[in-house]
């Protein structure tokens, strides 16, 4: 079978891309896949990065093969995964759950064509907030696979290769103008060194890919998740469902059973998000509060019933004072919780 890479980014990755494509030969021998956080909006990637490419650039479709020589992209809000008809590869498109709070996730495609590919996978993490693509990566190199990961100094968010770099023993940390020719030479080269001997040490201990996988692509049940992990204490911000958190390594991470995945990372990120939410919600209702005990002064005067100004006027500078309290708090939070786009 031919060398697939598959490329994961975020917050400055399409300046990284645009380095690596036009450093890759329109005769490159090997399919190249790529997941950039997206979301669900329209994406004109496709467009920009064929501008330096001598490759073919596209978004994927559901279905068709994975061939040498292209380079297809996750398109919005659809999980881009790999899977196998025999021996031949094939791209599938997920509108499942949300992974590390995106879809498209960078999780998802790593993991499936570490299953898919095994030895012949290349995973490549580029710039990004959180952690996103560090347990991707994991599996290509639990396979087998090669794993290369862009040098955090010259990343424009430099969380996710810090975080790949921290968790996998990765094979390569090059800047971004060494990553198009190492890709090269590894697509060439007949084998990495060592590569069948780390994917056959303990095949029992990767099992959680396969069932990653499943989790991402069907309706799995819960025995799926007791096979990977135990019920914690926690909730699922996507879909209020019990968390359970993943046994494997690191990083700590959780997962519900409908899918939703999440790092402790990006779910402390989204617990902070709910917060504050709450803490807006409840300074709109004192707000409210406020002008409502304003009027009934204000209707008190206008009837004769003065005994009952004081009382109300108190009430509505008792909740304009908690309002202010709470906006402190806010203010707080953002002083020692840093605000990053998961």
């Amino acid at each position: 079978m031919f060398k697939i890479v598959v490329i994961g980014g975020s917050l400055g990755a399409v300046s990284a891309l645009k380095v690596i494509l036009a450093s890759l030969p329109k005769d490159f021998p090997g399919a190249v896949l790529i997941v950039t956080h997206i979301g669900m909006n329209r994406s004109m990637l496709p467009e920009i990065l064929q501008r330096i490419s001598a490759l073919p650039v596209r978004h994927a479709a559901d279905g068709e093969p994975i061939m040498p020589g292209r380079v297809l992209l996750a398109p919005p809000d659809e999980h881009l995964t790999v899977v196998s008809a025999g021996e031949r590869p094939y791209a599938h498109l997920v509108y499942g759950p949300k992974e590390n709070h995106c879809r498209p996730a960078i999780d998802p495609l790593f993991r499936s064509v570490a299953a898919t590919f095994g030895l012949d996978a290349i995973g490549v993490i580029l710039t990004g907030y959180l952690d996103d693509g560090t347990v991707g990566l994991q599996a290509v190199k639990a396979r087998g696979g090669t794993t290369i990961v862009q040098d955090p100094a010259e990343a424009e968010a430099p969380d996710m290769p810090t975080s790949a770099l921290r968790h996998v023993e990765v094979d390569r940390t090059l800047g971004v103008a060494e990553i198009g020719p190492a890709l090269v030479e590894l697509v060439s080269a007949a084998g990495q060194p060592g590569a069948a001997a780390r994917a056959a040490q303990a095949p029992a201990a990767s099992e959680w890919i396969d069932i990653e996988n499943r989790l991402t692509g069907e309706d799995s049940d819960m025995t799926d998740l007791e096979k990977i992990g135990k019920p914690s204490s926690l909730t699922c911000p996507e879909c209020s469902g019990a968390l359970w958190e993943i046994g494997h390594g690191r990083p700590v991470r959780y997962r519900c059973h409908t899918g939703h995945a999440f790092t402790a990372k990006v779910l402390a990120a989204l617990q902070s998000t709910t917060v504050e939410d709450a803490l807006w919600g409840a300074i709109r209702a004192l707000h409210e509060q406020e002008r409502l005990f304003n009027q009934m002064s204000e209707q008190a005067v206008q009837s004769g019933h003065t005994g009952s100004v004081a009382e109300y006027r108190a009430k509505a500078a008792q909740a304009q004072a908690h309002s202010q309290s709470l906006r402190e708090v806010i203010a707080t939070r953002a002083l020692i919780v840093k605000p990053e786009t998961v």
